[in-house]
């Protein structure tokens, strides 16, 4: 799966409940076992996750084509079913939950009927909707998908991307520190739609260092610069060359991107998604660690990232170095991609995925 010429674990900090290190999870060449990733899997259970950002909800409506339409050139769908999933921050905390996690979730809605059915798919318990506060100055984001045969054809976005008013980030700060002892890790879900600002950040590193807890952030270019003394952030390729100033897609603009990231933050680790290439992983100086990925067919890559950054944060919760949890996630993202629209998976599908030992 790579060489690692060193490790450097993410652990839980002084006074916590489990061991920084995951320590004998490693084999003989620094690749963890099946069995090893497994027991982190099994304390899924015990962790319990605090997701800020943005909410989104998913709009998905499903058809067939048969001809074209005669007023323009485009297709004509016809609607055989819709459906409604949980996006964004809210797909992360969907995700953990059906990984066996216990998750909270903090964010914004409007006071919409978007609102309304994205409360309804959350559904009824505290965990899931004590953060999410209503903002009446602006819209429930909602993303709409046409989709005929497998096939996207197009998508339509309902949103405000305007920052938050001081006192709408007050109320989400508030939350996260009535519910910092609780946590075992907080996780930030950046869409870029106005939750996340550099006064967010800035409050949640505190509070991440307060505690001791790591701080996971899947980030937006344009807000590179608020994850200043995050644990770890979850870039895809592109988004990390373009916030490292890095031109090209081969493997040496990916380490320059990496290694720049995470000097540049001052991050533990900076993880790179990199699609059918699998996962690249910075910790320390000049150390990486490149995982190929586990994908066996790719159907729709929508809400992978959020399903790597919640199996992260999961495995960071329960004692798993950096390079066990991103291990996991890359196994994560190779299910789902396989999968059509947003999607989850449940601890077992994860097991099953890591084969035999």
């Amino acid at each position: 799966m790579g060489t690692i010429r060193k490790s450097d674990s993410i652990g839980k900090g002084k006074g916590t409940r489990h061991a920084a290190g995951g320590s004998g999870a490693q084999g003989q060449g620094g690749a963890a076992s099946p069995h090893a990733l497994r027991q982190y899997i099994a304390r899924f259970p015990q962790a319990s996750v605090l997701v800020i950002g943005d909410l989104i909800l998913d709009h998905y409506i499903w058809g067939r084509v048969s001809r074209i339409s005669p007023e323009a050139p485009v297709p004509v769908v016809h609607v055989d079913s819709e459906s409604l999933r949980l996006g964004g921050a809210a797909n992360v905390f969907n995700n953990i939950l059906a990984l066996g996690g216990k998750a909270d979730l903090c964010g914004v809605i409007g006071s919409d009927e978007s609102g309304r059915m994205l409360l309804k798919e959350l559904g009824s318990t505290r965990s899931g909707r004590g953060g999410v506060v209503i903002d009446q100055d602006r819209p429930t984001t909602r993303k709409s998908r046409v989709i005929a045969h497998n096939q996207q054809i197009v998508r339509y976005d309902v949103e405000r991307r305007a920052e938050l008013k001081p006192t709408m980030q007050r109320r989400i700060l508030r939350y996260v520190e009535s519910r910092l002892r609780e946590i075992s890790c907080l996780v930030v879900s950046d869409y870029a739609k106005g939750v996340v600002s550099a006064t967010l950040m800035s409050e949640l590193t505190r509070l991440a260092g307060l505690r001791g807890i790591p701080l996971v952030v899947d980030p937006k270019v344009e807000h590179f610069s608020y994850y200043k003394g995050a644990t770890v952030i979850t870039p895809n390729h592109l988004e990390a060359t373009q916030a490292a100033g890095v031109h090209g897609d081969d493997d040496q603009a990916n380490n320059e991107a990496g290694a720049i990231i995470r000097q540049r933050l001052g991050c533990r680790a900076v993880l790179i998604t990199r699609g059918e290439k699998g996962m690249s992983l910075y910790e320390g100086e000049g150390v990486s660690w490149h995982i190929p990925t586990q994908a066996r067919q790719v159907f729709d890559v929508t809400g992978a990232g959020d399903t790597v950054i919640g199996t992260l944060a999961l495995a960071l919760s329960t004692g798993a170095s950096t390079r066990d949890a991103a291990t996991l996630a890359n196994y994560a993202a190779g299910v789902v991609v396989g999968m059509v629209g947003t999607a989850t998976l449940s601890a077992q599908q994860l097991s099953e995925a890591l084969g035999h030992d």
